[in-house]
Parts: C-alpha cells; structure tokens; sequence
C-alpha cells in the first residue's frame, strides 16, 4: 500500500470479504480521484510538464486499465489505485499492483502522458516522426519479438516495451525525456537512441507554450459506466494475459518440488523461490551475461506458476538450488531465444 494514501471516506465495501467484494459491479465502487494520492502524482505530471515549458495538461478519469485513448489527449487510470482495499484485491488475483507504488505510477503517468502528447499535437502526422518512429496508424501487433540487447530504443517500462510499435517507442522516449534528472543523455551516450531523445527534446521545445489543437475532454470507458463484476473483470484480465504452459514444463517444475499428499506439511515452492531467487538471478546473470532484470521476470512468471500448482519443497535446499539455477538458465535462454516466443500485448 502507498504510505500517506488519503481516503475520503470508508465506503462499505472496505469490510467486505473478497468473494463479496467481487461479486460488485465496478459501477457500484462509486469511486472518484478526489482525495485519494493520485491527485498528488497528476499534480506532479503536470509540474514536470510545466516545467519543461509545455502549457498540455492531460485529463485524468478512473477507468479498468491504464491507456489513453485514440483521438483524447487523457490519460485513463485503473479504478484499484484508488483504494487501498481494492490494491490488496489486485494484488491478491493479479500477484502485483500496476502502478501501485509513487515511482510506478509516475512511470505510467509519463508513458501515457506521451501518448496523449501526441495525440494533442497530431505529432504523429509529421514526416519527420514518422522517419523516426514510424507510421502511427501502423496495427499493433498480437505478439512482438524483443529484441533485449537493441539500444535503438530507450528502456523505461518492461518487456522492452518501445520495441511493440512506433506510438509506444514515442511514449517511451517521451517518458524517458520528461522524467526530471534522468540524465538521459549520458545514460543513452552512443545509442542510436539518442537521436530520439534528441529528437523529442526539440520537438518539446518547439511546443513550449502552445495550445494543442486537440482539446478533447472526453472520458472513455469511465469506472462509474462499467456494468461488469469484478469478479467477470478479473476474469477476463487472466484469460488475456494467461501463459500457454506446455506439459514439459510442469512436469519439470513438479521433478523440482512435490505435489505429493505427504509433502503438503513442507515449505511452499513459492516462498522457497522468492527467498532464494535473487541469490539465483545473480548467480544466472553472471554467468550468461544477461539482464538480471530479464532473469528476473521468470523467476517471477515461475514463481505465480508454483503457487498455482500448489507445489511443496522436499528435497533439501543445496541440492535444489543446484538443480533451480539450471532449470532458471534454460528458461530464460527459451524466453529470449526460442523461436516460438512471443511477449503478448
């Protein structure tokens, strides 16, 4: 939870249990921005924005997602932010909370800053972004193939996400830019990134006390318009985002721990992991040279997948440890490498 969360009220809810919590409609939260800590962190956005000369001030509503919509200069932002019981919800069905921390969400709040940016400005338009970043109008793909080692673009949210399509390399780069004291250019020296942080840093100032041509002040898909459950939100979210685990790999994860009936007294696989994982991400990224960050990201994705199986530990830890790094080593190496991966959107 965010140290220093001010809430307005105690809505009922609060004190419900989570099966009760869920079977509400998003609708029935009746939840606003007011009075909550996400007034602190837009006020912030748009000080960093004031800052840097520009007179744009993106709108902000709560909706199910973070985004900022096609053709609106705002910046939508997910309902559980703002609420501390809803982020213990989040946290418990989705294992993290997006956005959940004052650096995360200013992260996002940058990001999505620079989508709406641009759409204000129709920068997508010029021949000059587009020789930079590409075709705006381009479709997003269903999958994307990152390219970790790639210093053509700037590194700011996961998954290498710049790498996805042209608008989010721009809202990358835009965020990058825009965070006060990022150092970007020593951090990005001899990048050919740099040419686009170059780049927006004089299209920026070029902007500096214009009014943008886009004003809209709509709202998309509020948090009081949404009919749905959260239980039939949460639902959904999953089976968006859920991984296509081939029987190999459980079979693998269950060699390295036990869902036997007489192990079920012993320490949870899960906690075993999170305890022993940043010793074994080290270990693993000293040793292949990779991004101890990448490393890190499938330790976690292995982590959520024990606890889903219930494993348990019944071997002793040395042994284990042993037999994890290798197991962490070539699953990383299939994540970055295999030809049939593919990082979902």
């Amino acid at each position: 939870m965010v140290r220093g969360f001010v809430s307005q009220s105690s809505p009922r809810w609060a004190r419900y249990s989570d099966q009760r919590l869920l079977d509400l409609r998003l609708s029935e939260l009746d939840l606003t921005l007011a009075g909550t800590w996400l007034e602190e962190r837009i006020e912030r956005l748009h000080d960093e924005l004031s800052r840097r000369g520009l007179r744009f001030r993106p709108h902000c509503w709560l909706s199910d997602e973070w985004f900022s919509p096609h053709g609106i200069p705002g910046i939508a932002i997910p309902f559980y932010l703002a609420h501390p019981r809803l982020m213990r919800l989040e946290k418990r069905q989705m294992y993290e909370v997006e956005g959940g921390t004052r650096a995360t969400c200013m992260q996002l709040l940058r990001h999505e800053a620079g989508h709406a940016i641009e759409t204000a400005f129709r920068l997508g338009r010029r021949a000059r972004w587009r020789q930079i970043f590409g075709r705006a109008g381009a479709p997003y793909p269903e999958y994307y193939r990152p390219r970790p080692f790639s210093r053509a673009y700037v590194l700011h949210l996961d998954w290498w996400y710049a790498q996805s399509h042209p608008t989010e390399d721009f809202a990358e780069t835009f965020a990058v830019w825009l965070k006060p004291h990022s150092q970007w250019r020593r951090r990005y020296a001899g990048w050919p990134a740099l040419a686009k942080l170059n780049y927006v840093h004089t299209l920026m100032e070029e902007l500096a006390g214009r009014r943008p041509p886009v004003r809209s002040r709509a709202r998309i898909d509020p948090v009081h318009r949404l009919p749905r459950t959260l239980r039939e939100h949460y639902a959904a979210r999953k089976a968006r985002y859920e991984r296509d685990y081939s029987d190999v790999y459980r079979r693998d994860l269950r060699r390295l721990f036990s869902d036997a009936p007489e192990d079920r007294s012993q320490p949870a696989a899960s906690v075993f992991l999170r305890r022993y994982g940043p010793e074994l991400r080290d270990r693993i990224a000293a040793w292949t040279g990779e991004y101890a960050y990448t490393i890190n990201l499938v330790l976690k994705d292995m982590i959520a997948q024990v606890r889903e199986m219930k494993l348990r530990v019944a071997r002793p830890a040395e042994e284990l440890k042993m037999e994890l790094a290798i197991f962490l080593t070539m699953q990383t190496m299939n994540y970055l490498y295999s030809k049939d991966h593919r990082i979902a959107l």
